[in-house]
């Protein structure tokens, strides 16, 4: 019913940028929170960054100062700007919604959908 599709991934040198995107699609009556999390290679996925549908936006201690989430609302897109970019930084980076979708006249249920992912590679 809701498909969430990232771009922006590739190969970044050290200290380099690159932004991610993730539209989401489908029946969606409305979305709260976006997110963005990681998985690096034999580790647990973790948190990167979550925006509401009003804006306040979390971080991880570890891209703080660094990464910018951001969203446009009419597009049921959200953003990843990732600067400063280190080695590790590197990992495939999931996108995730909580959508409410209209399943009747007066129904409504909530999901949370995860996108495919998007490699993102930090080396010299």
């Amino acid at each position: 019913q809701v498909q969430l599709v990232e771009s922006g991934g590739g190969l970044v040198q050290p200290g380099g940028s690159l932004r991610l995107s993730c539209a989401a699609s489908g029946n969606i009556f409305s979305i709260n929170t976006m997110g963005w999390y990681r998985q690096a290679p034999g580790k647990q996925r973790e948190l990167v960054a979550t925006i509401t549908s009003g804006g306040s936006a979390n971080y991880a201690d570890s891209v703080k100062g660094r990464f910018t989430i951001s969203r446009d609302n009419a597009k049921n897109t959200v953003y990843l700007q990732m600067n400063s970019l280190k080695p590790e930084d590197t990992a495939v980076y999931y996108c995730n919604a909580d959508v409410r979708v209209r399943q009747g006249v007066i129904t409504f249920n909530d999901y949370n959908y995860w996108g495919q992912g998007t490699q993102v590679t930090v080396s010299s």
